[in-house]
Protein backbone atom coordinates (compact mmCIF):
# COMPACT_ATOMS: atom_id res chain seq x y z
CA UNK A 1 0.00 0.00 0.00
CA UNK A 2 1.27 3.45 -0.86
CA UNK A 3 2.46 5.57 1.95
CA UNK A 4 0.96 9.05 2.30
CA UNK A 5 3.41 11.84 2.60
CA UNK A 6 3.31 13.59 5.95
CA UNK A 7 1.99 17.14 5.77
CA UNK A 8 2.19 19.93 8.27
CA UNK A 9 -0.51 22.49 9.15
CA UNK A 10 0.12 24.69 6.08
CA UNK A 11 -0.53 21.79 3.67
CA UNK A 12 3.15 21.34 2.69
CA UNK A 13 4.94 18.05 2.67
CA UNK A 14 8.24 17.52 4.41
CA UNK A 15 10.03 18.08 1.15
CA UNK A 16 8.57 21.61 0.91
CA UNK A 17 6.12 21.17 -1.96
CA UNK A 18 2.38 21.74 -1.53
CA UNK A 19 0.10 18.80 -2.05
CA UNK A 20 -2.68 19.14 -4.67
CA UNK A 21 -2.64 20.38 -8.23
CA UNK A 22 -2.50 24.12 -7.74
CA UNK A 23 -3.37 26.41 -10.63
CA UNK A 24 -2.33 23.87 -13.25
CA UNK A 25 -4.76 21.29 -11.83
CA UNK A 26 -7.60 23.81 -11.76
CA UNK A 27 -6.86 24.80 -15.36
CA UNK A 28 -6.99 21.17 -16.46
CA UNK A 29 -10.33 20.60 -14.67
CA UNK A 30 -11.76 23.81 -16.19
CA UNK A 31 -10.62 22.84 -19.70
CA UNK A 32 -12.08 19.34 -19.34
CA UNK A 33 -15.40 20.77 -18.10
CA UNK A 34 -15.51 23.25 -20.96
CA UNK A 35 -14.77 20.57 -23.54
CA UNK A 36 -17.39 18.16 -22.16
CA UNK A 37 -20.03 20.93 -22.00
CA UNK A 38 -19.35 21.89 -25.61
CA UNK A 39 -19.48 18.25 -26.72
CA UNK A 40 -22.79 17.65 -24.93
CA UNK A 41 -24.34 20.77 -26.44
CA UNK A 42 -23.01 20.11 -29.94
CA UNK A 43 -23.83 16.41 -30.19
CA UNK A 44 -27.09 16.24 -28.21
CA UNK A 45 -28.90 19.28 -29.62
CA UNK A 46 -31.73 18.16 -31.92
CA UNK A 47 -31.63 19.39 -35.51
CA UNK A 48 -33.77 22.35 -36.54
CA UNK A 49 -37.23 21.40 -37.80
CA UNK A 50 -37.85 21.69 -41.54
CA UNK A 51 -39.64 24.84 -42.65
CA UNK A 52 -43.42 24.58 -42.87
CA UNK A 53 -45.05 24.72 -46.25
CA UNK A 54 -47.21 27.81 -46.81
CA UNK A 55 -50.96 27.46 -47.21
CA UNK A 56 -52.10 27.26 -50.80
CA UNK A 57 -54.06 30.28 -52.03
CA UNK A 58 -57.82 29.92 -51.87
CA UNK A 59 -59.62 29.38 -55.13
CA UNK A 60 -61.97 32.14 -56.18
CA UNK A 61 -65.59 31.58 -55.22
CA UNK A 62 -64.76 28.55 -53.06
CA UNK A 63 -65.21 30.14 -49.65
CA UNK A 64 -66.98 28.00 -47.09
CA UNK A 65 -69.34 29.59 -44.59
CA UNK A 66 -67.70 30.34 -41.24
CA UNK A 67 -70.75 29.12 -39.32
CA UNK A 68 -72.76 26.05 -40.20
CA UNK A 69 -76.26 27.22 -41.20
CA UNK A 70 -79.19 26.00 -39.16
CA UNK A 71 -81.21 23.15 -40.53
CA UNK A 72 -84.54 24.23 -41.97
CA UNK A 73 -86.45 21.69 -39.93
CA UNK A 74 -85.07 22.71 -36.51
CA UNK A 75 -87.53 23.85 -33.86
CA UNK A 76 -86.85 25.33 -30.43
CA UNK A 77 -89.08 24.08 -27.62
CA UNK A 78 -88.98 26.27 -24.52
CA UNK A 79 -89.24 24.58 -21.15
CA UNK A 80 -90.82 26.04 -18.02
CA UNK A 81 -88.58 28.16 -15.80
CA UNK A 82 -86.55 26.14 -13.30
CA UNK A 83 -85.97 27.70 -9.87
CA UNK A 84 -83.90 25.60 -7.49
CA UNK A 85 -81.95 26.09 -4.25
CA UNK A 86 -78.22 25.52 -4.42
CA UNK A 87 -76.16 23.70 -1.81
CA UNK A 88 -77.15 21.99 1.42
CA UNK A 89 -77.26 25.14 3.57
CA UNK A 90 -80.59 26.81 4.33
CA UNK A 91 -82.24 28.31 1.25
CA UNK A 92 -79.97 31.31 0.79
CA UNK A 93 -78.87 30.88 -2.85
CA UNK A 94 -81.12 30.18 -5.81
CA UNK A 95 -80.52 29.26 -9.43
CA UNK A 96 -83.02 30.46 -12.00
CA UNK A 97 -82.64 28.64 -15.30
CA UNK A 98 -84.56 28.77 -18.59
CA UNK A 99 -83.78 25.98 -21.02
CA UNK A 100 -84.73 25.49 -24.67
CA UNK A 101 -84.51 22.09 -26.37
CA UNK A 102 -83.39 22.00 -30.01
CA UNK A 103 -85.34 19.39 -31.96
CA UNK A 104 -86.76 18.58 -35.38
CA UNK A 105 -90.24 19.68 -36.50
CA UNK A 106 -91.56 16.14 -36.29
CA UNK A 107 -90.29 15.67 -32.69
CA UNK A 108 -91.50 18.98 -31.19
CA UNK A 109 -94.74 17.46 -29.88
CA UNK A 110 -92.83 14.57 -28.30
CA UNK A 111 -90.48 16.99 -26.50
CA UNK A 112 -93.37 19.17 -25.27
CA UNK A 113 -95.20 16.08 -24.02
CA UNK A 114 -92.08 14.91 -22.12
CA UNK A 115 -91.56 18.31 -20.44
CA UNK A 116 -92.37 17.12 -16.87
CA UNK A 117 -89.87 14.26 -17.20
CA UNK A 118 -87.25 16.62 -18.67
CA UNK A 119 -87.66 19.11 -15.82
CA UNK A 120 -87.42 16.26 -13.30
CA UNK A 121 -84.18 15.01 -14.91
CA UNK A 122 -82.77 18.55 -14.96
CA UNK A 123 -83.74 19.13 -11.29
CA UNK A 124 -82.07 15.90 -10.18
CA UNK A 125 -78.84 17.01 -11.80
CA UNK A 126 -79.05 20.63 -10.65
CA UNK A 127 -79.58 19.58 -7.01
CA UNK A 128 -76.24 17.75 -7.07
CA UNK A 129 -74.27 20.84 -8.15
CA UNK A 130 -72.28 22.73 -5.53
CA UNK A 131 -72.18 26.53 -5.37
CA UNK A 132 -68.43 26.53 -6.07
CA UNK A 133 -69.09 24.74 -9.37
CA UNK A 134 -71.53 27.42 -10.52
CA UNK A 135 -69.08 30.20 -9.64
CA UNK A 136 -66.45 28.68 -11.93
CA UNK A 137 -66.72 30.14 -15.48
CA UNK A 138 -65.38 26.91 -16.99
CA UNK A 139 -68.33 24.95 -15.60
CA UNK A 140 -70.91 26.47 -17.98
CA UNK A 141 -70.08 24.24 -21.01
CA UNK A 142 -70.12 21.20 -18.71
CA UNK A 143 -73.58 22.22 -17.48
CA UNK A 144 -74.88 22.45 -21.06
CA UNK A 145 -73.42 19.03 -21.90
CA UNK A 146 -75.03 17.43 -18.86
CA UNK A 147 -78.43 18.96 -19.57
CA UNK A 148 -78.19 17.88 -23.22
CA UNK A 149 -77.29 14.35 -22.15
CA UNK A 150 -80.31 14.19 -19.84
CA UNK A 151 -82.63 15.45 -22.58
CA UNK A 152 -81.27 12.75 -24.92
CA UNK A 153 -81.92 10.10 -22.27
CA UNK A 154 -85.52 11.24 -21.76
CA UNK A 155 -86.69 11.91 -25.34
CA UNK A 156 -84.05 10.02 -27.32
CA UNK A 157 -81.04 11.20 -29.27
CA UNK A 158 -83.06 11.43 -32.49
CA UNK A 159 -85.52 13.87 -30.92
CA UNK A 160 -83.04 16.08 -29.02
CA UNK A 161 -80.33 17.90 -30.97
CA UNK A 162 -79.07 19.96 -28.06
CA UNK A 163 -79.92 22.30 -25.22
CA UNK A 164 -79.75 26.08 -25.14
CA UNK A 165 -79.57 27.90 -21.83
CA UNK A 166 -81.57 31.06 -22.47
CA UNK A 167 -81.45 32.44 -18.92
CA UNK A 168 -79.00 31.70 -16.13
CA UNK A 169 -79.33 33.67 -12.91
CA UNK A 170 -77.62 32.85 -9.62
CA UNK A 171 -79.02 34.78 -6.65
Amino acid sequence: MAKKPDTNESGQTESGKKSGGGIAGLAIVAAASLASSFALFYFLTPPAPPPAAPCPPAAEGATAPAIKPLAQDQVYVEMKEILITIGSAPATRYLKLNVTIVTGKDSAAKVKQAEPMLIDAFNNYLRSIELSDLEDPGFYPHLREQLARRSELVVGSAASSGVLITEFLLR
